[in-house]
């Protein structure tokens, strides 16, 4: 008996993450890097007011399945945002040096970018992950 090739099996390949930008990481550098990386994204700014609250736009990422990118490092400690964050079951990827300039920020998300996408097959939704300087990445709050 033969067995079942790939492209007749059943299962298919898990879909590549979509990321959402915040509005902390600017909307040129952070984003042309990791589209040339070949991530798909959306920013902030192209979908939302810059002053929409941060539940609102945690509120459409959750449902339609973006990972969230951000240097906001204090939504982890503000209790309405966390709570919004984890109500829609957002995964969310905190850059957590500060002082960067948005070339630095673009070059730690691409080299994370390998290690964000085993984090997310390995870690169920909702949860605040942290992205080092080094593009190391650490579970924060599940």
């Amino acid at each position: 008996m033969k067995k079942p090739s790939g492209a007749n099996s059943p299962s298919k390949p898990p879909e590549a993450p979509v990321f959402f930008l915040d509005r902390s990481l600017g909307k040129n550098r952070v984003a042309t890097a990791l589209s040339q990386a070949g991530a798909t994204l959306h920013i902030h700014d192209d979908l939302f007011p810059p002053n929409a609250k941060d539940e609102d736009w945690l509120a459409e990422a959750g449902q339609r399945g973006w990972i969230v990118l951000t240097k906001d490092h204090r939504i982890r400690y503000r209790h309405v945002e966390r709570l919004a964050l984890m109500k829609a079951g957002v995964a969310a990827f905190i850059l957590t040096s500060g002082d960067l300039q948005g070339e630095e920020m673009a070059q730690i998300f691409v080299k994370a970018l390998p290690r964000i996408t085993r984090f997310l097959k390995h870690h169920t939704k909702p949860f605040i992950a942290k992205v080092a300087k080094d593009g190391s990445v650490s579970l924060l709050f599940q």
